[in-house]
């Protein structure tokens, strides 16, 4: 396994070790015990959406593992210019480990594994958001138990987390539900595959798709670069509301996800947001122990 590009890439055993040792690396950072796994080895980050937890958990897990993190923002490299992605991946290549990319085009990513040398990591596109899916699947894991036989729902557009949360949800055994509006459908391809294993369901309506949940996630109506279109989504999904209501038919110990930004009182009440905020926030400390368990897999 050389890249963490998509999911869809990795087997349901690789996802299951990854999070075995995103466990590990958890308890032994608690434990106030160093892991420096990384010693010498340098992480370039390409930057071309702004970011909080992505940038942060990245840096810091790369220090923690006792190498470097280098950030690298599109109105700082010639890639702002018009450098041609093949030739940055041949650059980079020669200078550092490995390559974390948050951008909108999953083909960018692509293109940054075939022409480098080193592994890529998605860090977010358009299309998928791997590593914040693998942050989830440890938070699930952390609170339920297990994985295999539980009900994941998701409430909201179709987009990067949907199916990455489609691909995740299956290959480690549970059933997934989506909710989503006609218009705002996940990749033709991952509902191709995701109808064939026969634990899938799609909807556009929030309470089927969350009946009998173990676990509801909800995601932001209006993602970065689609500001331009927040009268036209917000009416789009009305009605997709993580509240009270949607949370009375899943089971009575259902947990909520979001991978924040929260928007309060658009995709998810302030209410519902504050009942679940000890699992909310734990899924985003997550996102550092999931990373660093990528890392160490694809750079160690």
């Amino acid at each position: 396994m050389k890249h963490l590009l998509k999911l869809m890439d990795w087997t349901s055993g690789e996802i299951l070790e990854t999070l075995d040792l995103a466990d590990r690396l958890k308890a032994e950072n608690k434990a106030g015990i160093a892991h420096p796994l990384l010693k010498g080895k340098t992480l370039a980050m390409l930057f071309s959406k702004s970011s909080t937890r992505t940038r942060v958990s990245f840096e810091v897990g790369m220090y923690q593992l006792g190498g470097h993190a280098l950030f690298i923002s599109n109105k700082e490299s010639q890639v702002g210019r018009g450098e041609p992605v093949q030739d940055t991946a041949r650059v980079l290549s020669r200078y550092v480990d490995g390559i974390m990319i948050r951008t909108y085009a999953q083909q960018e990513v692509e293109d940054l594994a075939k022409y480098g040398s080193v592994p890529v990591i998605n860090g977010l596109t358009d299309y998928a958001h791997p590593c914040q899916v693998l942050a989830d699947l440890q938070t699930i894991r952390e609170f339920k138990g297990k994985l295999k036989g539980l009900k994941l729902c998701f409430i909201g557009d179709g987009i990067n987390m949907a199916n990455s949360l489609i691909v995740g949800g299956l290959k480690t055994g549970m059933t997934v539900s989506l909710a989503c509006p006609d218009n705002h459908r996940p990749d033709p391809e991952i509902l191709k595959w995701a109808e064939s294993t026969g634990r899938f369901t799609l909807t556009n309506d929030p309470k089927t798709a969350a009946k009998d949940a173990d676990v509801v996630i909800t995601d932001v109506w209006v993602s970065m670069g689609q500001e331009a279109e927040k009268l036209q989504r917000e009416k789009d999904f009305a009605g997709y509301l993580v509240d009270e209501a949607l949370m009375a038919v899943a089971k009575p110990d259902c947990m909520v996800q979001h991978c924040l930004p929260a928007h309060r009182g658009e995709e998810i009440t302030e209410e519902a947001f504050e009942a679940h905020a000890k699992e909310i926030f734990e899924e985003a400390e997550n996102r550092l122990h999931a990373q660093k368990a990528v890392l160490v897999r694809l750079l160690g």
